[in-house]
């Protein structure tokens, strides 16, 4: 479909009820659109507060088309939505991003195949599909990282192997599914970067930001001048946009990096949407990820995001909610987190709290790092989250 102008007043679609849809539809309402959510959960957190709750998969035909009916235009909020349902609301809506660039994301071997045709490094890796595969894999990508090629995130369908052997059982135990095995490489830090690209070829982005993950789940993430040296965040930036313009990119898109030791920029994975790493923008920028997602779905300007202050997020996973190994949950004291300076507490809604389950996050701002960073290692402190 044609990509033109939606102006407010207008309905924006989104497949997905969690919490990033959830950011979405307030952006989107924020600027008077009205919203349509779809989502098979009655709870979902964006089915709760948007305008329409369509409550059916995400392949339904009836719901498909109830949403392309009554949506102007159409977005995803994850990468694990079908392609084939993107692909079906295309056929008589703008859907940004598109099936196809979401599939190629769904996709770990494809996913390194286009970094490569763009230009960006990824690690070593070999595709295992068949048992012949398996049997080639070189030693040099030893000892490496086994991820299910589809489906994965947040350090699901992952497993480390260093022998041959344990490659073998690997493989075994995610039931022989296509994987790619990634070299482990000597990591000093990760980063990622979040574009925004409009159908007309324009495209902007945040600052970078500079993450810890904590078992495979982000826990900090810390955006400043001099978070990474000047040259190397210039790369992570043209890095993702060579890959956005690769995928002829429309909407958000987050790509994540390894750095080396040796201060060498490896690409890990992307993300065709709002990202987790991106939510400081909420608070620290004038213009956050989701408003760059309803500006980029309804073709208005992009135009570059200014950080207006120094920014460090901490995710709020559902084990603060069983402090010191309680069986039940008990509610965080936010009262006492919200007496710092600078926090911003964002809850999403969530109406059970579960061990890692992504709960909210909490933002800290402030005049200076120093400040800011003080400030998030009290609440840190409050909350029982390690220090960073």
């Amino acid at each position: 479909m044609t990509h033109k102008t939606i102006l407010p007043g207008q309905t924006l679609g989104v497949m997905g009820g969690g919490q990033l849809a959830r950011m979405f539809v307030h952006a989107a309402q924020r600027m008077g659109y009205f919203t349509a959510v779809l989502d098979p959960d009655a709870a979902s957190p964006a089915g709760l507060v948007s305008h329409t709750h369509i409550r059916t998969d995400y392949l339904d035909a009836q719901g498909l088309s109830e949403l392309a009916r009554v949506s102007a235009a159409i977005t995803t909020e994850f990468e694990n939505v079908p392609a084939q349902a993107l692909a079906q609301l295309a056929t008589t809506r703008p859907v940004a991003p598109s099936g196809d660039a979401v599939a190629v994301a769904q996709d770990r071997a494809r996913e390194k195949t286009h970094f490569t045709r763009c230009g960006v490094p990824c690690a070593p890796h070999a595709v295992i599909e068949t048992p012949g595969q398996l049997a080639a894999v070189g030693d040099d990508l030893l000892p490496g990282i086994l991820k299910t090629a589809r489906l994965g995130y947040d350090g699901k369908g992952q497993v480390r192997v260093a022998t041959r052997e344990a490659l073998a059982r690997a493989w075994d135990d995610l039931r022989q599914v296509p994987c790619v095995l990634e070299k482990m490489l000597p990591l000093a830090a990760e980063c990622s970067v979040v574009v925004a690209r409009g159908a007309d070829g324009q495209m902007v982005h945040l600052s970078v930001q500079l993450n810890l993950h904590r078992e495979g789940i982000l826990a900090v993430t810390e955006v400043h001048a001099g978070v990474l040296p000047p040259a190397r965040a210039q790369q992570a930036i043209e890095a993702t946009r060579a890959i956005a313009q690769g995928l002829g990119y429309v909407g958000v898109l987050c790509v994540e990096f390894f750095i080396l030791q040796d201060g060498a920029l490896v690409v890990n994975e992307m993300a065709p949407r709002p990202h987790n790493s991106g939510h400081w923008s909420l608070d620290a920028c004038d213009v956050s990820q989701f408003e760059l997602q309803v500006r980029a779905l309804a073709g208005l300007p992009l135009v570059q995001p200014r950080p207006h202050s120094p920014a460090i997020m901490l995710n709020l996973l559902g084990d603060l909610w069983f402090r010191e190994g309680a069986k039940t949950a008990s509610e965080p004291d936010w009262a006492a987190v919200l007496a710092l300076p600078g926090a911003h507490l964002h809850l999403y809604g969530k109406t059970e709290a579960r061990p890692g389950r992504k709960m909210g996050h909490l933002t800290f701002t402030g005049s200076d790092v120093a400040t800011v960073r003080a400030n998030a290692l009290k609440a840190c402190g409050l909350l029982g989250l390690a220090p960073f």
